[in-house]
């Protein structure tokens, strides 16, 4: 994109000048003759420098207008690079404007090539200086880096990987389904490996485990002030994301009255932190996931039509692990070799009979509840290979006496049952339970479901 300049000057030649100068070198410029006007147009959109003169009114030499408009920049946005220009015999208050803040100084009249050489100096600086502060912000998220293995030889997954080889280089929005517990972001991570975007950001939200009143801060980020909690201007996923890629969880579960304003950045990739009205924009590649019906949930009016269209250009069903049975060996080795290096226990394998019981199992969690299962066993094990018992794997399952389960198995025993009732729709089934959706995406967890 090309880079946006605003220049500022009471003279309306100089600002002509000025503008024809930047056009033809492939720069984007806005023009203000005031202060006011200066201010007006940072607040609505993002600038990558400004180059502003001293003095506004007619027979003002001071400079006091351009200093005092400096400080105001600076409340407004402190990485933006301010240049300032100055008459010939006011060199000494262009050297002061430095010193409260502004990056570079030039003199009037300007030379071409001097002019064109600060200002892309300066907005290389801006930009770095940015994508510093994306960078640091980025850090306090915690994230993996890179794509974790893909262990998928069924045949059932085969057309899965296809796709993933298609559509993985591409800048398409994907649309990921299935149970929870099948491995939906696994497949946003292969995606976001496969893409030309690798080396960008990949951030996750779970649209599920946030609430309605924070959601558009997470989102958007917010400016100081915003809020009675709002301390300090705070970074939002999109802009985090820029030039990357945003996997957005539960997508069903977005509330509907944040929808329209999800919408408008897919479509336009600009937005607003919560409390200002500046335009940001952002080039963020969209992936999303859900185990929701989300045609169900468009005829029933809890989700825009509008916007499942700009999700689902491309949609990969991912299917449950009891449709795989043959990746199920795979994955328990996997996990196996992962727990045991991670507790440091030396176990060579499972047992033919936990390997049966493994295989039998019909999984309702999905690659999770084998993920936890097989942790499991590696803490308690006290042999050299995994053995059925060490599993605990019911197959009589909700068989089982309440009186004889402890009271995990009972929470664990109510949710599963809640979530096959409603068909894995997560609000239904915290209602069912008197839970919020976010407490019973945190048991969910907690059991791997």
């Amino acid at each position: 994109m090309r880079p946006r300049v605003l220049i500022a000057d009471d003279q309306r030649d100089v600002l002509e000048a000025l503008r024809l100068l930047l056009k033809g070198e492939g720069i984007e410029c806005e023009t203000a003759s005031s202060p006011a006007g200066v201010l007006a147009a940072l607040e609505a959109r993002e600038r990558d420098a400004a180059l502003i003169d001293l003095n506004y009114t007619r027979d003002t030499t001071s400079g006091q207008e351009g200093l005092d408009l400096l400080a105001r920049i600076q409340e407004i946005d402190p990485s933006l690079p301010v240049i300032v220009m100055t008459a010939w015999g006011t060199v000494d208050l262009a050297v002061e404007a430095m010193r409260q803040g502004a990056r570079d100084f030039v003199q009037k009249p300007w030379d071409n090539a001097r002019l064109l050489t600060t200002l892309r100096t300066q907005i290389a600086l801006g930009s770095a200086i940015r994508q510093g502060q994306r960078l640091e912000a980025e850090n306090r998220i915690l994230r993996h880096e890179g794509a974790p293995p893909m262990i998928a030889e069924s045949p059932a997954m085969r057309p899965l990987l296809d796709v993933i080889a298609r559509v993985g280089p591409s800048d398409a929005a994907v649309l990921i389904t299935g149970e929870n517990g099948t491995g939906k972001s696994l497949i946003a991570r292969s995606l976001h490996a496969a893409s030309p975007r690798a080396a960008r950001p990949f951030l996750t939200l779970n649209a599920g485990g946030i609430s309605e009143g924070v959601f558009e801060s997470e989102l958007f980020g917010h400016v100081k002030g915003a809020f009675t909690d709002a301390r300090a201007d705070r970074v939002g996923r999109f802009e985090l994301a820029d030039g990357g890629a945003l996997f957005l969880d539960e997508i069903g579960n977005v509330p509907a009255s944040q929808q329209g304003k999800l919408l408008r950045v897919l479509e336009t990739g600009e937005f607003e932190r919560v409390g200002s009205s500046r335009t940001r924009r952002c080039d963020v590649r969209i992936l999303s996931a859900t185990n929701a019906d989300l045609q169900a949930e468009v005829a029933a009016g809890r989700f825009r039509q509008d916007l499942l269209f700009r999700l689902n250009t491309i949609e990969i069903h991912v299917p449950p692990l009891r449709e795989r049975p043959e990746d199920i060996p795979l994955l328990a080795r996997h996990f196996l070799a992962s727990h045991a290096g991670r507790y440091r226990k030396k176990i060579a394998g499972f047992e033919p009979a936990a390997m049966e019981a493994l295989l039998a199992h019909r999984w309702p969690g999905n690659v999770r509840e084998l993920d936890h299962a097989v942790e499991r066993a590696v803490l308690m094990t006290t042999g050299g290979a995994i053995r059925a018992g060490d599993l605990a794997l019911k197959r009589g399952g909700d068989a089982a006496r309440l009186e004889d389960l402890s009271l995990e198995e009972v929470e664990n025993l109510l949710v599963r049952k809640a979530m096959d009732r409603f068909a894995g729709n997560v609000s239904q089934a915290a209602r069912a339970l008197g839970l919020s959706r976010s407490a019973l995406y945190r048991r969910l967890e907690k059991h791997g479901q």
